[in-house]
């Protein structure tokens, strides 16, 4: 009988933003297989159809220039890297939601929302990717926790989320789910806003003012 691996903990956690890991630790949670490692967070910014109009190459290349890892100086990168005890394990997607130029081409209605869709104070979280051997043990709640902190103290005053429903006993690829699961942006304090097809859902979080999470 196979042993269900343990439920990772806070405590062995440690969150970076991604110019602050290097490109090999990034590397190293993507992999070399699965949707993941082809798209690179790549689908919602490349201009076309991602596997007509890009190459796998381009989309590294992207994906590199974007995150800056490796410059800790940088002014800015487009997520967050998570540690297990060392070992790069996870990957959060955070940004401004104008970084994401495909993301309103989505099937999305705008219910529930009022602001101007170019604002770039509304933050977004796309997609979350945990490395083999380290998934099914809870990473993407604390990912998601920590992708709320980071939006927050990066000056947003929303951060969005479009998560997957899932059901018991039903499998949902790994693909799909890189979006997230509508548990976890709930266990992150995420309020359904809309509810646009049958497995989709937005989610959203409206700081007060001046909630910068700092204390």
């Amino acid at each position: 009988m196979t042993a269900v691996p343990a439920p990772i903990t806070a405590e062995q956690v440690t969150i970076v933003p991604a110019n602050e890991a290097s490109w090999d630790d990034l590397v190293a949670v993507f992999g070399t297989a699965d949707y993941a490692c082809r798209c690179r967070c790549q689908r919602l910014k490349v201009v076309g159809w991602i596997w007509r109009d890009s190459t796998l190459e381009q989309r590294k290349a992207m994906q590199r220039e974007q995150t800056a890892c490796g410059d800790p100086a940088a002014a800015a990168t487009s997520g967050l890297v998570a540690y297990v005890d060392g070992e790069p394990a996870g990957w959060v997607a955070v940004e401004p939601r104008t970084a994401y130029p495909k993301l309103l081409t989505l099937r999305l209605p705008w219910t529930g929302r009022d602001e101007d869709k170019d604002d770039d104070t509304v933050w977004a979280v796309t997609c979350f990717v945990v490395r083999k051997g380290y998934r099914g043990r809870g990473l993407t709640y604390v990912l998601a926790r920590a992708a709320v902190d980071f939006a927050r103290e990066r000056g947003a005053r929303v951060v969005e989320g479009y998560p997957m429903i899932t059901q018991p006993g039903k499998e949902v690829t790994w693909g799909e789910l890189n979006v997230g699961a509508r548990q976890v942006f709930e266990d992150a304090g995420f309020a359904e806003v809309s509810h646009p097809t049958i497995r989709r859902v937005v989610m959203r979080i409206d700081f007060a003012p001046g909630d910068d999470g700092r204390t």
